[in-house]
């Protein structure tokens, strides 16, 4: 797995994301407090941290980049030695990121004149197609210029 990126480790450390910004600290918390779980190899395995003190140290200095950088390398070889872990860690990244992206938020504006065409607000489509045409342009309303011609 890659390393997690040094800015969400920080960011969430310090609060980033409200509510769901917590959950995810305490969430990355309760898994790096799992029991180390070495693969085969166990004994032939180098001797890696399990990521707490690092993960302690960025909580109490949150906006300390080198703390950051040294939780997410703990994170890194933690996750090439223990397959449990690894899966854990994937899964936690998946929601960390939406923390951060206001719980998967979308902001949509639509400007710039008349809109004829239809028009879908959300996030995250894909194989979508649409089978009707745009309605016309609305006639002329009688009284004005346009339609007394």
């Amino acid at each position: 797995m890659d390393p997690i990126a040094v800015g969400l480790l920080a960011a969430l450390a310090g609060g980033a994301g409200g509510e769901l910004g917590r959950q995810a600290w305490a969430g990355l918390s309760a898994l790096v407090r799992q029991p180390f779980r070495r693969g085969r190899d166990a004994a032939e395995a180098p001797q890696v941290s399990t990521g707490e003190p690092e993960l302690a140290a960025l909580g109490q200095a949150p906006d300390d980049q080198e703390r950051a950088r040294a939780l997410s390398a703990a994170l890194a070889a933690r996750t090439s030695l223990d397959p449990d872990f690894d899966a854990g860690l994937r899964q936690w990244h998946e929601g960390a990121r939406l923390a951060l992206t206001e719980d998967g938020g979308v902001r949509n504006s639509i400007s710039g004149g008349n809109q004829y065409g239809p028009v879908i607000q959300g996030r995250d489509f894909s194989g979508l197609s649409f089978g009707t045409q745009p309605p016309p342009p609305a006639a002329p309303e009688s009284g004005t210029p346009a339609a007394r011609d």
